[in-house]
């Protein structure tokens, strides 16, 4: 078994350099798509993916990895079933956070905020664009519940294909849409030593509706 402690970046591995804070602008959301654009020019593969924390109305925490479908300033937007873990959890405490990780460029976006449902115009757009075969594997997916095996799920399968065969597949009703509306976005980028740079935006509160900006300790 190989020991983290002992993995190490590859031979040349530089990151992107420092970060200061004439570097950043004064828009986090701005900012974001800024390194999301250098993440994808790099070759960074899936820029968009993000790891997904939730919590239920206990407190007790999961995580997993979806896919950014959009960022603007209303928020980060993904897409699932409603009914699934994730989409309970949201329900019961719609509080989340997002990392992404482009380690290509030693770099990190954590972001933390509330969280509502997209519109179904919204969700209805989103889901027309899927391929034919993810939309169907939405039907077919009943998201978290438990399977006897896979059989069950490939027949669920044939069932929608044979039941949407030759017409439009509809957004099936519980599938749709979550924003992460931002309360704090924090910038980090790796440096020597562990001695890292960190600037976190924390949206200010009172009437000028901006955004605060404070460097952390590494």
């Amino acid at each position: 078994m190989t020991d983290p402690r002992n993995v190490r970046a590859p031979s040349g591995f530089h990151g992107a350099g420092p970060l200061h804070r004439y570097d950043l602008l004064t828009d986090p959301i701005a900012q974001f798509l800024r390194w999301f654009a250098a993440a994808a020019e790099a070759g960074v593969p899936l820029p968009n993916a993000m790891a997904l924390a939730t919590a239920d109305g206990q407190g007790r925490p999961s995580v997993r990895h979806v896919l950014l479908r959009g960022a603007d300033g209303a928020g980060f937007s993904f897409f699932t079933n409603r009914d699934s873990r994730k989409g309970r959890e949201l329900a019961q405490n719609p509080q989340a956070a997002l990392t992404f990780l482009w380690k290509q460029l030693d770099r990190q976006v954590v972001v933390v905020g509330r969280v509502e449902a997209t519109t179904d115009e919204e969700s209805d757009a989103y889901f027309a664009s899927r391929p034919r075969a993810a939309q169907l594997g939405a039907w077919a997916s009943a998201q978290s519940s438990v399977l006897a095996d896979r059989s069950e799920l490939d027949g669920r399968l044939a069932e929608i294909e044979a039941r949407f065969a030759e017409r439009e597949v509809p957004r099936p009703p519980r599938w749709g849409g979550f924003r992460v509306v931002p309360d704090e976005i924090e910038f980090w980028q790796g440096r020597e030593h562990r001695l890292h740079d960190r600037f976190r935006y924390v949206r200010d509160t009172g009437s000028g509706g901006g955004w605060r900006i404070e460097r952390l300790a590494p």
